[in-house]
């Protein structure tokens, strides 16, 4: 993240309209997915400021990692939460230790995605799952991903690939459907028409383009008609981010 950004995301988190959809569709979904028998050992792998660890300890014990070390020290100074500063390309876990491994939105900032992966499947248990969310289509890129320092967008067939051995995916969609389409024309037409922004201006994300009271009703409401969709297994052929889970083979 930029400077100062991790305190700007503290509260994005936890109040925008796409962190509280996105989040609700996630536990919902791990909900049907995961195991009655609980409580499960978990690990959240990129947790930035911490709210999706808070959320998961619905399912039991969660251990996070997080790898900006400005953002951990933040983290751990102001969220109550077991944190550790880590990267996901090297878990400092023994293999078949977890029952579930989360890393939402983490993956795209690495460029050894396949190596973290590989990592998140070896320290996942037998029969245990991983869960991950991604940034969607490499067209959609923008300063937004700038700021994020993301490497990459995935398609969905790219994001299954890195999960083909040793278990099955036991679900993939994308997800944000139905805002995909004025998204996707909001960012095709910026590039294509400038924005005569000063030099000096810094760049702007889109958590605070799309910010505000109009988008918090109007694009949170939206958003939220796909939770129901989601828990009912529906595979939406495009959207702006990418839900994937696998379960670890016997």
């Amino acid at each position: 993240m930029n400077q100062d950004y991790y305190r700007q995301y503290f509260h994005l988190e936890r109040e925008h309209w796409w962190f509280v959809v996105r989040n609700r569709i996630i536990i919902n979904h791990l909900r049907g997915v995961l195991p009655m028998h609980r409580p499960l050992n978990i690990l959240n792998v990129g947790v930035a400021t911490g709210y999706s660890s808070q959320l998961l300890e619905e399912f039991g014990k969660v251990k996070s990692v997080e790898y900006d070390r400005e953002c951990y020290e933040f983290t751990k100074a102001n969220v109550p939460i077991d944190v550790m500063e880590g990267t996901v390309l090297e878990l400092p876990f023994s293999n078949d230790t977890y029952d579930l491994v989360c890393a939402f939105d983490v993956i795209e900032h690495v460029k050894e995605h396949q190596l973290a992966v590989d990592e998140m499947q070896r320290v996942c248990k037998k029969e245990g799952i991983v869960c991950v969310t991604v940034p969607a289509f490499m067209f959609l890129w923008n300063q937004h991903d700038d700021i994020n320092h993301h490497v990459r967008r995935y398609t969905l067939d790219v994001l299954e690939r890195l999960f083909e051995k040793s278990g099955e995916i036991v679900f993939s969609s994308y997800f944000n459907f139905w805002l995909f389409f004025p998204i996707a024309l909001f960012r095709l037409l910026s590039k294509l028409i400038p924005l005569h922004r000063p030099k000096t201006a810094e760049a702007v994300s889109d958590f605070t383009i799309l910010n505000g009271p109009v988008f918090q009703k109007v694009f949170g409401r939206i958003f939220k008609t796909e939770d129901w969709l989601i828990q009912q297994r529906t595979k939406f052929f495009v959207g702006v981010s990418a839900l994937l889970t696998w379960q670890k083979a016997k």
